[in-house]
């Protein structure tokens, strides 16, 4: 009982988070819009186009932490944990598109380079920066996977104020109209190769590997210290969401133990309560018994 409260805490605290993420960014963007024509920036409206593109994928992650948190039911006996990968996945989309199309605005500002309103786009980076980065700390603070994913949006941001921010300062001294779509090149690259790690995160989970966190040689190890265990197979643990690991294994006993099996049960799941363990299901048998699931 205790862990579904600390776990509802945590669903509650994402929720919140990417509730405030969400009417941030949009709020921003909107500043952005009249900022862009105020400083004739086709920089700054193109990243108000990419913002509204990240409100929108913030939409959707607050929609699907929301729906991740609801219980087991008839049509998801482990619950909707794992609808929170999917607001990571289109989050993941949405950047993939929003670097790319600040690559093609970059690579045409090189070609025809444009001079904009320098002071007006210093004093918009300083906001820029500001506000994106509270937004970006408050989600890299999370928990769940979809946080960290919606938090890459914010992090290309700042990255992308500050680069506005010093290409301002240039621009008030020197006419150097390149430097900010190098920079921008640069950032789009970076949050690519970012985008590549969360989507390979998410192709583990999905494919239910062994989760970072949970090291299988201890588990073992604990399991087999216990007097009257002689051995343990069929042993598997994935996680749904990042969070929340599951395992299940079968525990050989020694047959004067087997009687004891529900005491051995509840000494095993002690000694592995601190291993980053949430479900755990134990089947026990004596030696020589046949294991229909036994692997070969």
């Amino acid at each position: 009982m205790a862990h579904h409260h600390h776990h509802s805490h945590h669903h509650d605290a994402s929720r919140r988070n990417l509730g405030i993420a969400f009417w941030i960014n949009t709020g921003f963007a909107l500043l952005e819009v009249v900022g862009g024509f105020y400083t004739n920036s086709v920089a700054i409206l193109s990243d108000a186009l990419h913002d509204f593109g990240d409100s929108l994928s913030l939409g959707l992650a607050y929609y699907f932490q929301k729906k991740s948190a609801r219980v087991p039911d008839e049509s998801y006996s482990y619950g909707y944990k794992r609808f929170s990968l999917l607001g990571a996945l289109v989050n993941a989309m949405v950047l993939i598109i929003g670097s790319v199309f600040i690559l093609q605005e970059s690579t045409q500002r090189l070609s025809q380079p444009q001079q904009a309103a320098a002071k007006g786009m210093f004093v918009l980076a300083l906001i820029g920066v500001a506000v994106n980065g509270f937004a970006m700390l408050r989600l890299q603070k999370g928990d769940s996977l979809n946080e960290r994913g919606v938090s890459l949006p914010f992090l290309e941001d700042v990255l992308g104020w500050l680069a506005v921010l010093v290409a301002s300062v240039v621009m008030m001294f020197a006419s150097v109209p390149v430097l900010d779509p190098l920079l921008s090149i640069g950032i789009a690259v970076f949050i690519l190769y970012n985008v590549y790690k969360g989507l390979r995160e998410a192709a583990k989970i999905l494919l239910q590997g062994i989760p970072d966190d949970v090291d299988i040689k201890a588990v073992r190890k604990k399991v087999l210290a216990i007097p009257g265990v002689i051995g343990v197979h069929d042993l598997h643990t994935w996680t749904m969401d990042g969070q929340y690991n599951i395992m299940t294994l079968h525990v050989t006993l020694e047959p004067t133990t087997f009687e004891k099996s529900n005491d051995v049960k509840r000494e095993i799941r002690q000694r592995l309560s601190n291993m980053n363990l949430h479900h755990l299901t134990i089947e026990t048998e004596t030696e020589g018994e046949e294991c229909s699931l036994r692997e070969c």
